[in-house]
């Protein structure tokens, strides 16, 4: 996983609250096990009409975006891990949202997304900000002269820094696990 650090880049504000996962990535395209080409059909039903772009969805509009800003809820319905597969393969490395389902919310983090939530009225400040500055450590949101602060749990913050998702954090502990294997085979030979 690749480390988060500072971003800026350009936003695209998708106005609707509870998105669920089947909006982000419908079920038929979930027949892949493989984090890579999941980008196209991203919010496929919305970006598509009989296979043909919909020029006035946002993210037609915003090929380029890095940054969605979006409602409450975002991320609800079913517990799909190639939802956050497939903004993060558009593009889309950092979500700020009034509130976000948990699994997804978590599985942000496993797929080095950064999830922020604020307040209504500071993502309506955003919502005309073509482009914003997220900066992980100093946690802020940097804009138009201004800035937002947002919070965010420190382990977490310490995975996306580092890059580490959960087979990342296991292999810190390497040397561990193979002294303990090591043990293991001589304390019980017969198992």
């Amino acid at each position: 996983m690749q480390k988060f650090t500072n971003l800026t880049g350009i936003t695209a504000y998708l106005a609707i609250d509870n998105v669920d996962t089947d909006m982000i990535i419908p079920k038929q395209f979930l027949k892949t096990i493989t984090r890579t080409g999941l980008g196209s059909k991203l919010f496929y039903e919305m970006r598509y009409k009989n296979d043909n772009l919909v020029k006035d969805f946002i993210l037609n509009q915003k090929l380029d975006a890095k940054i969605l800003l979006t409602g409450s809820n975002f991320g609800c319905g079913s517990s799909r891990e190639h939802a956050p597969w497939a903004l993060l393969d558009f593009g889309i490395s950092c979500v700020i949202a009034e509130s976000f389902a948990d699994i997804f919310y978590n599985n942000c983090f496993e797929n080095g997304i950064l999830p922020i939530v604020l307040p209504k009225e500071q993502i309506a400040e955003l919502i005309n900000c073509s482009q914003l500055t997220v900066e992980l450590k100093a946690q802020e949101i940097l804009f138009s002269d201004k800035k937002f602060n947002f919070e965010i749990d420190d382990f977490k913050k310490h995975r996306l820094l580092n890059g580490l998702d959960s087979i990342g954090l296991t292999m810190n502990y390497l040397n561990k696990i193979e002294e303990f294997e090591q043990r293991q085979k001589k304390e019980f030979s017969w198992l």
